[in-house]
Parts: C-alpha cells; sequence; structure tokens
C-alpha cells in the first residue's frame, strides 16, 4: 500500500513527546490503521526504552532530535501496514516478551488459553506436587513458530521434557533465541519437520532415526486459514505474516488431518492432544477424534469472544 505524503507537522521539532504521540497516532489513523494513536505510544515507548508510566512522567519534556530519524521511520513502517510486533521485533505472551519477525506468526492472546487449559489437563494427570518422585510427561509443540507455547510450558513447568517442532528452519531459530531468552534452553528441544514426521520412526513413514518419540501431550496450533479466505484477510496478516503458519489447504483442516492421521505411528497416542483451530472448525475436528476412540474426554473451548476455538482431549486411563 502507498503512504500518503507525511504532512511535515506531524514530525517536525519541536514537539513535546506527548505531541509526537498525538501527531503520529492521527496520521496512522489517516494511512488507515486503527487505534492509530496506541500504536504511536508503543513505537514510543519502544524507542524510548521506557515504560508507560515514564512516559507519562515525561509527557512535556522535548522529543530528543537523536531519535527523529528512527522514529519517522518507524512510524512509516506502521503506516504501511507492517504489524506493529514486527516493526517493533516483540509480542508478549503470557506475561512473557517473545521476539517476532516475519518467519513467524505472531503470538495471539488465545492461544494463551490453549496454554492454560494444556497446564490445567496435564496437571490432572501429572500433578506438579507429584513431580520429584513421578515421571514427567513429554510435551510437543508442533508448528512452534516462535517458540511461544513450547517456551511458555517450559517456563511454567520446569520438570515437563518439552520439544518444539516447525517445518521452517528459520522460525525454529526464533524459537531457539526465544527459549535462551527466557532460559529454558536446556529444558527444550528442538526438531525440524512436517508435523509429527520429526517423531515417527524412518521405518513407518516419518524421520526419526532412533526408533520415534514418545509423545505424552501434543499441542499445536498449525495453519488453518481456507486458502479462498487468503485474499480476504486483514492487511497485515496478509502481506505480511507467513503464509506458510497460515493457510491449511481447501478448508482448513488439513494439518489437523494428517496429524490425526499419523497419530497410530507414534510409539503410543498421546494422552492429551489439543488444538487451535478457526471458527467454525472444532467441531469437525471434535468428531474425527472422537471417532478414534482414544480420548475419553473431549471438550471444546471459546474464545475470549466467546467463540470455539480449541479442542483439548484427554484419555484418563493409562
Amino acid at each position: 500500500m502507498a503512504v500518503d505524503q507525511a504532512p511535515e507537522g506531524w514530525h517536525g521539532l519541536p514537539m513535546t513527546l506527548r505531541q509526537a504521540r498525538d501527531r503520529a497516532g492521527a496520521w496512522l489513523e489517516q494511512q488507515g490503521v486503527e487505534d492509530g494513536r496506541s500504536h504511536a505510544e508503543r513505537l514510543l515507548l519502544h524507542i524510548l526504552g521506557i515504560e508507560r508510566a515514564a512516559l507519562l512522567m515525561a509527557w512535556h519534556d522535548a522529543f530528543p532530535v537523536s531519535l527523529l530519524e528512527v522514529w519517522q521511520s518507524l512510524v512509516r513502517r506502521r503506516a504501511t501496514g507492517e504489524p506493529l510486533q514486527y516493526v517493533i521485533g516483540e509480542e508478549w505472551f503470557y506475561g512473557r516478551p517473545f521476539a517476532v519477525t516475519p518467519v513467524v506468526l505472531i503470538p495471539r492472546p488465545e492461544t494463551e488459553l490453549l496454554v492454560e487449559a494444556v497446564l490445567a489437563a496435564a496437571d490432572r494427570l501429572w500433578p506438579p506436587a507429584a513431580e520429584a518422585g513421578a515421571a514427567a510427561p513429554t510435551v510437543v509443540d508442533v508448528g512452534t513458530g516462535s517458540g511461544a507455547i513450547a517456551v511458555t510450558l517450559s517456563a511454567e513447568r520446569h520438570g515437563w521434557r518439552v520439544c518444539a517442532s516447525d517445518l521452517s528452519p528459520d522460525a525454529l531459530e526464533v524459537a531457539r533465541a526465544n527459549a535462551a531468552r527466557h532460559e529454558a534452553t536446556g529444558r527444550i528441544a528442538f526438531a525440524q519437520g512436517d508435523l509429527l514426521a520429526p517423531f515417527i520412526a524412518s521405518g513407518r513413514g516419518g524421520t526419526a532415526v532412533d526408533g520415534g518419540k514418545r509423545i505424552d501431550v501434543l499441542v499445536s496450533n498449525p495453519p488453518y486459514i481456507p486458502a479462498a479466505d487468503m485474499p480476504g484477510l486483514q492487511r497485515e496478516v496478509r502481506d505480511y505474516e507467513p503464509h506458510l503458519a497460515l493457510e491449511g489447504g481447501a478448508d482448513g483442516l488439513d494439518p489437523y488431518r494428517r496429524m490425526l492421521e499419523q497419530l497410530p505411528l507414534l510409539q503410543a497416542m498421546p494422552r492429551i492432544v489439543a488444538f487451535e483451530l478457526g471458527m467454525g472448525q472444532p467441531a469437525i475436528v471434535a468428531e474425527l477424534m472422537r471417532a478414534m476412540d482414544v480420548w475419553d474426554d473431549i471438550r471444546i473451548i471459546t474464545d475470549y469472544n466467546g467463540i470455539d476455538r480449541h479442542i483439548v482431549a484427554v484419555r484418563t486411563a493409562v
């Protein structure tokens, strides 16, 4: 998208920090950015390297001349439609900052609900208080992207054995960096490959050379946008986020069908399988899972807007 010629007023000096926020915010909204003022404020906090409380105390301070060039650059990038998270290079998830680049999907708030559901379901089968005297679960996050799910689960349950996989080697580099950032490197293994293939023995159609991996908990937020819906996505998503992490085939369900087909090839069926899905998809996938007759408790969980968003399937018996 072409950006209209910016009037000199939005970034002309002298101006206060508050004026910088207000003027840039108004211009962003003219360029089609919703809630441009809050985006301008986050960009301002980013370049100043301060928290909002400190910014409020400094509202009437002069905008630093030394930061004007970078300020103009970041605001213009956001005006083109580039997501704010890519512009500043991070997004918060479950109370922690995660580095994000255009090779990974930006973590969404609703995915935090998937993490909470997995923690709650696994704690019933492997109580945290018993970790010291009992085997901890092996947890695999398929399509890890930034590593938000895997790193969060490892940070919340240090005793769990967590593995993060992705088809994209570039995404795995971002995930590794986030694991290091949150001191989880020693607790997380990484695997490159397509869906469950890295965990299935090579003799059974997978790529694992060591006989495969036993998975106790499988969690995945795979691509689920139907191919025909891709052109109509919000520009920030359609033009900037990786299509590899977005498109899930004709009806968006290809990754789920393939994983359900791959599950019997593992050493054993996971006791917990948890998925994030798109609108209208959870009921379909839940029926496919019920037909497998493996899990005795299959629940659909709604997101913050009351939309069916996640499936958590649990086999309570060993």
